[in-house]
């Protein structure tokens, strides 16, 4: 674990530094903490209010976090309604998990760059990456546990021979298999993929974007600083938004019947 002071004489190393994850190991085995340490927590968060809600859900008319989840939920189900032909009980919970986790894991990118940072240098921690979305370790780790529910999904839907088969006469035929092969295998591995590469691509950007905020002189900040977080509300809810139905889309495709 590196355990030098911040570097921010320059422009270029205060970025740097705050760019620079809390991490352990090397290469492979690295594991950046803060990710992980963030991304559970707000996972806790989201699994705390869940169970409040829960155990004191009322019928009726239902007032505060419980309107909201239920708003929400209404919401993720009809986009599950409008994507499978049949009903799926699964999909609408992982969606909406997914909605809110990624959502409040983006708006971490709202708190003030230097604030957590030098709270954490002040108790003898370094360096530290608040934002689990700006880490392309986080947006892999989500996109690929949804390529393998896809895997699952095509494997019960179709077997595992008619998933197979789906690689060999998608989209020119069985006489050109080899070809088929190969264009469906890129087609599939380029889902997660992008999936990852568009949250993380995002939602690195922004962050980069309030460090640069941070450089101008303090009198100026307030103006440019407001209007990007403004405009950044929009994005982290976009953001969240498509992953989510993204998500539900590539299930979707998944759970589709062979003809």
């Amino acid at each position: 674990m590196d355990n030098k002071s911040p570097a921010t004489d320059s422009p270029v190393e205060y970025i740097q530094h705050h760019l620079t994850p809390l991490s352990a190991g090397e290469g492979f085995w690295q594991i950046n903490i803060d990710t992980m340490f963030f991304s559970m927590l707000l996972a806790g968060i989201v699994m705390f209010i869940a169970y409040r809600v829960g155990k004191n859900i009322s019928s009726g008319a239902p007032t505060g976090m419980q309107n909201v989840l239920e708003s929400l939920m209404d919401f993720v189900n009809s986009l599950v309604k409008e994507a499978f032909p049949k009903p799926n009980k699964i999909v609408g919970p992982i969606g909406l998990t997914i909605f809110i986790w990624v959502l409040l894991m983006n708006a971490m990118d709202l708190i003030p760059v230097d604030l957590l940072p030098k709270l954490a240098d002040m108790a003898g921690i370094h360096y530290l990456k608040v934002v689990p979305t700006t880490d392309p370790h986080t947006t892999f780790a989500m996109s690929l546990s949804i390529f393998l529910l896809c895997i699952y999904y095509n494997v019960k839907i179709k077997g595992f021979g008619g998933y197979m088969k789906s690689f060999m006469v998608h989209p020119f035929g069985i006489y050109l298999a080899p070809v088929n092969f190969v264009l469906t295998l890129v087609e599939e591995l380029a889902k997660p993929l992008s999936l990852a590469l568009r949250l993380f691509g995002n939602m690195f950007t922004g962050e980069l974007v309030f460090l640069l905020i941070a450089l101008l002189p303090w009198y100026i900040i307030p103006i440019p600083g407001s209007l990007w977080a403004i405009f950044h509300i929009l994005v982290i809810t976009l953001q969240a938004f498509i992953f989510m139905v993204l998500t539900i889309m590539y299930i979707s495709m998944a759970s589709e019947e062979s003809h």
